[in-house]
């Protein structure tokens, strides 16, 4: 629900300044008027019989105990909740339609506060547009391919290995779509991690499965997800800083030396029909066999049409370099024009060492079929991701979770989300965002500075605290140091961003692309037309 209104007088604006200044995780007030709109609209059909499952204090969200994974030894009715919950996530169908137009009015309401152009830093979207999983479980969601990422060490030479990472990286954006409908995902909290894997046949890696010990296995181990098999891609997210509203992630193949440290955060800008939003950051995957590095940008994303059926679309340009080998990947995702022409287009252009022409382009669409062009004449299906097959990701059952971890800690909203009980969902939502506020109360009058558990920052990165690299070069007869989570009052220290967050600064990429909305003054429309330009 939006929470705090631009409509507000001068007074109140003053307030709520005084309040950030004072409090820097106190983001949000409640506005009455919105949530009138929300009381006084449609709501779908509840499902009863499983509303009521929160009731038992064993599974309360503010049970003291939460804090630590559950020891129940009511095993039976951990393993019910278990699968409840897992059954939320492996059910992809969102159920948008119905819950995004039975609250029409709402969203006119929303936008009515607006202004084009209009940050939206201060505005928490309504709950029930909400997706049912964390930002760090959408960027996990990129990996989906994981066997094409594992695979980019691989290649003979320098050309296949840019060629095999920009074509796992065209079919990142179809994986990492949950659906058709544009929705957001939770906003992290700080301190708010993700952990899975994704097992990986044995062509896609070294199987030491069979061998009684070698040296991987204390390398996966030592790792980032110690339970995940040796042949397995796995993943850690961490919400590293609240302003900006950073997430950090690392992934690595052990068999294959292969690692990724990236950092993201959103800049939100409402367009009028349409919502911008800014990735700022990049990811570095690094070829540890090979001492190559390949940094990485991200597009735009557009939630479209939101008066009715929103709808995403990616934009901008962004690029793949390897300063090392000096072959360099620039791909432009096309927007719709606002007459004619297609939804969800690209060209990509591979340019080897000091080329001035690309030796490879690939067209197409992000969600669909891409066609290579080779400058040598040969033309061939690049990719299909509409019929290559994603690799099931695997997360730990909810009761070995820790309390910071996405699904544990959202999962009263995803549940009841699920079910269609908006305000129960709201009202789980509202709950968690109060203790984080508490939390940050609780830091700020002890003066204790919040410090990231898994990742650390260097300049304007974040990287990964036990990288492969390390644990790979580290003495036979030293202790690798495990990264499990260390201790309850880490844990406690948790504290929440709102659902909407943006800060003005610039983006540290390779390439920058410059977002410019021009108003379309030869039409009736007052759609803004976007202009893009890159500066190197």
């Amino acid at each position: 629900m939006p929470v705090r209104s631009y409509s507000s007088s001068d007074d109140d604006e003053a307030q709520l300044d005084q309040e950030e200044e004072d409090e820097e995780f106190f983001d949000t007030q409640e506005d009455i008027s919105v949530n009138c709109a929300i009381t006084n609209s449609p709501q779908p059909v509840k499902d009863n019989t499983n509303i009521n499952m929160y009731s038992n204090p064993t599974v309360s969200l503010t049970k003291s105990s939460r804090y630590l994974p559950s020891q129940s030894s009511n095993n039976q009715t951990n393993s019910s909740l278990d699968d409840t919950f897992d059954e939320l996530y492996d059910d992809e169908n969102e159920e948008e339609l119905g819950s995004v137009q039975s609250h029409g009015s709402v969203i006119t309401h929303l936008l009515s506060q607006l202004r084009i152009g209009m940050d939206l830093t201060r505005i928490t979207l309504p709950t029930f547009i909400l997706e049912r999983r964390s930002t760090l479980e959408m960027y996990a969601d990129f990996l989906a391919h994981a066997d094409l990422w594992a695979v980019i060490p691989n290649g003979s030479t320098p050309r296949d290995r840019m060629v095999s990472c920009l074509r796992w990286y065209l079919s990142a954006f179809h994986a990492g779509r949950r659906s058709s409908v544009a929705k957001k995902p939770y906003n992290p909290t700080l301190g708010e991690i993700f952990r899975c894997y994704w097992p990986l046949s044995k062509e896609s890696g070294d199987d030491s499965s069979n061998a009684s010990e070698k040296p991987q296995d204390k390398l996966c181990n030592s790792g980032p997800v110690p339970w995940a098999p040796n042949n397995s891609v796995v993943f850690l997210a961490e919400q590293v800083s609240h302003h900006p509203p950073i997430s950090a992630f690392y992934a690595e193949h052990v068999n294959n030396q292969i690692a990724v440290d990236g950092h993201l955060w959103t800049k939100s800008k409402f367009l009028g029909l349409s919502i911008a939003v800014e990735m700022v950051g990049s990811a570095v995957i690094s070829l540890l066999n090979h001492d190559e590095e390949y940094v990485v940008t991200f597009p735009c994303g557009y939630g479209r049409n939101i008066l009715t059926v929103p709808w995403i679309e990616l934009g901008g340009k962004t690029s793949i370099t390897c300063l090392k080998t000096g072959y360099l990947a620039n791909i432009e995702f096309r927007t719709k024009p606002f007459y004619g022409g297609k939804r969800d287009t690209l060209r990509a252009e591979v340019f080897g060492p000091n080329d001035k022409k690309p030796f490879l382009i690939v067209e197409g669409e992000w969600n669909d079929k891409m066609l290579a062009k080779w400058s040598h004449g040969k033309s061939e299906l690049f990719i299909d991701t509409r019929n290559i097959s994603t690799v099931r990701k695997h997360v730990l059952p909810r009761s070995r979770q820790e309390e910071n971890e996405s699904r544990r800690l959202w999962e009263e909203v995803t549940y009841n989300l699920k079910v269609g009980n908006i305000d129960a969902a709201s009202d789980a939502k509202h709950r968690l965002e109060q203790r984080q506020r508490d939390l940050a109360r609780q830091r700020r009058d002890s003066k204790h500075t919040w410090t990231p558990e898994y990742f650390r920052g260097e300049g304007d990165n974040w990287i990964y605290r036990h990288p492969l690299i390390q644990r790979l070069h580290q003495p036979p007869n030293q202790n690798i140091s495990s990264t499990e989570p260390q201790t309850i009052s880490k844990i406690m220290n948790l504290a929440c961003s709102p659902d909407i967050v943006v800060n003005p600064v610039s983006c540290n990429s390779p390439v920058t692309d410059s977002l410019q909305i021009v108003h379309n003054t030869t039409t009736e429309s007052s759609i803004p037309v976007i202009e893009y330009s890159a500066s190197p």
